[in-house]
This record gives C-alpha cells, sequence and structure tokens, in this order.
C-alpha cells in the first residue's frame, strides 16, 4: 500500500487513478489550485485530511474518507463514485454528493445545498444537515437513521426511502415521492408530501400549513398534527391522528380518525364524489 502522511498537494490530478493508497493528515490546498486530486482513484484510505480543491473525489471505488473536513471551496466533492464510507467528517462545499451508488454516511455534519443528487443505495447514520436546498433530490434506495436537518425542498422525486428517529425541519418535502416510510421522528414544514405516492408516517409528530395534498395511498399511523390547517386536498388516505387536526379540505377517500378536527371543508367540486370516511373520537 502506497502512503502519503503529512504532505501538502495543490497540483492538478495530484494523486490521479491512487489504487491501494493510504492518504494520512494531508492538505489539498495551495496556490497552484489544482482539481480533481484523486480522481479515478479506488481502494484507497483518506483520514484526517483538510480537501480545499474542488472535485477531489470524482469517478472513485471504494473508499473510505474519515476525521476530513471538506470547506467550502472544496465544491462538487464526490460524483459518479461507488462503495464510500464517509465517517466523521464536515462536508461543506455545494453539490458534495451526485449520481453515486452505494454511499454510507454516518456521524457527520453537513452545510452543502444541492446535497446528495440522483444517488442510489445510501446508508445515513446520525448526520446533521444544515443550510441545505434541495438535499436527497431523485435519490432511489436510502435507510436513514439520526438524521437532524434544516433546509428546503427535501427528499423531492425520491423512491423506496426508510427514515427512523429523526427530526426533519424542512419546507415542501417528499414531493412526487413514492415508496417512503417515516417512523418515529419529528416532521416539520410548510407544503409537506404533496403529490406522493404510497408514502407512510408511524409514530411521528407532524406540523406544518397545508399538508398532504394530492396523495396517493397516503397512511399516517398513530401520528399527531400540529399546526396542521386545509390538510388532505384532494388524497386518498388512511390517517389515525391522535390530538386536534386545525382543518380537513376536499378528501378524496379513504378513513380519518381522530380526536377532534376544527373545521371540515367540501367544496361543491368534491361534494357527491368524496368517499372519505371521517370519524371524531370526541
Amino acid at each position: 500500500m502506497m502512503e502519503y502522511r503529512n504532505q501538502t498537494f495543490d497540483e492538478e490530478r495530484a494523486l490521479y487513478a491512487a489504487h491501494g493508497a493510504l492518504v494520512e493528515n494531508c492538505k489539498f490546498d495551495g496556490p497552484a489550485d489544482g482539481e480533481s486530486a484523486l480522481k479515478e482513484a479506488s481502494d484507497i484510505k483518506v483520514r484526517g485530511c483538510l480537501m480545499n480543491l474542488r472535485y477531489p473525489f470524482w469517478h472513485v471505488a471504494d473508499a473510505e474518507i474519515s476525521g476530513c473536513e471538506l470547506t467550502q471551496n472544496c465544491r462538487a466533492a464526490l460524483w459518479y463514485d461507488k462503495g464510500i464510507v464517509i465517517d466523521s467528517c464536515r462536508m461543506n462545499g455545494i453539490k458534495a454528493l451526485r449520481e453515486c451508488d452505494g454511499i454510507t454516511l454516518k456521524n457527520s455534519t453537513v452545510n452543502s445545498e444541492e446535497f446528495i443528487w440522483k444517488c442510489r443505495n445510501l446508508s445515513v447514520e446520525n448526520v446533521t444537515i444544515e443550510g441545505s436546498v434541495y438535499p436527497f433530490f431523485e435519490v432511489d434506495g436510502a435507510k436513514i437513521a439520526g438524521l437532524k436537518m434544516k433546509g428546503k425542498y427535501s427528499f423531492q422525486y425520491c423512491s423506496n426511502i426508510e427514515i427512523a428517529d429523526s427530526e426533519l425541519d424542512t419546507k415542501d418535502a417528499f414531493w412526487h415521492i413514492k415508496n417512503v416510510t417515516v417512523r418515529d421522528s419529528v416532521v416539520k414544514g410548510e407544503y409537506l408530501g404533496w403529490y406522493s405516492e404510497n408514502l407512510t408516517l408511524i409514530n411521528c409528530r407532524i406540523s406544518g400549513t397545508q399538508p398532504f395534498c394530492y396523495c396517493k395511498n397516503l397512511v399516517l399511523e398513530n401520528c399527531t398534527m400540529e399546526g396542521c390547517d386545509l390538510a388532505f386536498e384532494r388524497s386518498t388516505v388512511q390517517a389515525s391522528v391522535r390530538g386536534t387536526i386545525d382543518s380537513v379540505k376536499n378528501p378524496l377517500g379513504g378513513k380519518i380518525e381522530t380526536d377532534c378536527i376544527g373545521q371540515i371543508i367540501l367544496e361543491e367540486s368534491v361534494i357527491g364524489t368524496n368517499k372519505t370516511e371521517i370519524i371524531c373520537r370526541h
């Protein structure tokens, strides 16, 4: 195994196509301002490094990246990669992950716009994301646990996602998704889940205006809905909710069971076609 320790690299493609290498306590920074430091690398371990240059990990296969800082200058850090484990890193550059397959991200902090786009087969555990716009865009296949996220427009056009024990503070989340399940989580944001198909929330605390409109096969099990008005418009839904829903508007079909609904709004356009059973326990 080639070993690179305590070195500084600033040239273009500094370690291009490295194979079977350990890169430890190195800095990718300097006046040459070179790009693509580890492009086409494989079977590498990158530990405790500072990544301050653009595009360092493109077309990389089978890598472990741990204890590293990817600065704001390290934009588009991981693209077109396969089989990457990212552990205990700080990721601060825009567009950090795109078109990747088989990525494990854990114990890390992220401040990256357009984070994780068009990726497949992800594992995300104990990660904090702040300031991201459109995170998890068009992701197919992910298991997520212990995620704390503040951002906008998350999980759009996603499919086959499982989320557990997470705190999601995110406007316009889960639009146009298919086959997504969220368990034991806090989901806060306006306009949640519009145009979704097979979205399931179990034991979740949900808040925000106008959630779950134009949904197909929406399921809520043992959830609470706080500050949720004009919910379920044009949706087919099976909902078991604890507490009060502020208002329900124009649902298409299914069953909504809750303790109390502040207002039920049925406009002329749905009267006669609405097939929703609504049950208030109190």
